[in-house]
């Protein structure tokens, strides 16, 4: 299969510290890439890399079939993106800094500086100085100008940061558009793994500087990562009865006293039955199904407050 954006062991190295090591990741043209991971995963190295803003110290990034270099210009005339915060000339309106760009970029598509500012509600602000920009709308601006080329490829860091609910939904929404409508591969960070669970087609689950898993987010779905959810009056208890007297190994105690019983032979009935027989009273017992963020907590080691039983 060929892709739009893939790399190739990428790894980068600072001052004797491995940020990202050994980085193989897949963008299929025409999808929502979500790049998940903790704060200080390597997520933003990628991206810097990527964009060329960072050099490799090992391994390659190829876009649309070509390996980046330094010189590879018409290579990223084909790609918007926002890394970290996006700046801009304070003192200029926001349709200045978007005409800025346009000619840094040769890009001079008659209208496409009102039809972004249009996109990203920001029409009636374009004659506003960005000194009076709130953070909501900075970003909004950021994003404006990613996209007011219209390119191919899209690279957005954290593009929700400092939007509310609505403004979230807004940037959700917009995203969708400009896959499906103007067929803009999108590769997005971000810590909300919510707003990535319902717009992503694939995600990257990166780690320690370390990708850890690439998965569709059908074969998420297609694994159903059904679970019991049980608590009880004596959790200790429940958990010996569980191993003890039902034979039941894949199941974890959180610290708040829950236990998650992920082994799908048990019935409902049989559990609360033998429970209250051996003295183990249950005070809550349901089916649930995992979430993105379930899965992420998973390949991450990030819950922390959940410990497998002996």
């Amino acid at each position: 299969m060929s892709y739009i954006l893939q790399t190739n062991h990428l790894t980068k190295t600072i001052g004797g510290k491995t940020l990202v090591r050994d980085i193989n990741l897949h963008v299929k043209k025409g999808e929502i890439y979500g790049f998940l991971g903790p704060n200080g995963a390597g997520k933003t190295t990628v991206m810097k890399l990527i964009t060329n803003l960072w050099k490799p110290t090992a391994g390659t990034v190829e876009l649309f079939g070509k390996t980046l270099t330094p010189q590879s210009y018409e290579v990223l005339k084909r790609m918007g993106s926002i890394i970290e915060f996006p700046t801009f000339y304070e003192h200029m309106t926001g349709y200045e800094n978007l005409k800025l760009h346009a000619e840094y970029m040769g890009y001079y598509q008659h209208g496409s500086i009102e039809h972004a500012l249009e996109l990203l509600q920001l029409a009636d602000a374009g004659g506003t100085p960005v000194k009076n920009y709130s953070l909501g709308m900075r970003e909004r601006l950021g994003i404006a100008r990613a996209v007011l080329t219209r390119p191919e490829l899209l690279i957005l860091d954290e593009p929700t940061n400092g939007l509310d609910p609505a403004g979230m939904k807004q940037i959700r929404d917009l995203l969708k558009a400009l896959c499906t409508e103007y067929e803009i591969t999108i590769m997005i960070s971000t810590h909300i793994l919510s707003e990535i669970e319902s717009i992503a087609d694939t995600i990257g689950v990166i780690h320690h500087g370390r990708m850890q898993k690439e998965i569709t987010m059908e074969e998420i779905r297609e694994m159903s990562f059904a679970y019991i959810e049980l608590s009880a009056e004596n959790p200790k208890r429940a958990v010996y009865v569980l191993s003890e007297k039902l034979g039941l190994t894949n199941f974890k105690l959180s610290s708040e006293g829950q236990i998650r019983i992920y082994d799908s032979r048990i019935s409902l009935q049989e559990l609360s039955k033998t429970l209250a027989l051996e003295d183990a009273a249950v005070t809550a017992l349901g089916r649930r199904a995992e979430t993105l963020e379930d899965y992420f907590l998973k390949m991450t080691g990030e819950a922390e407050d959940y410990v497998k039983a002996d």
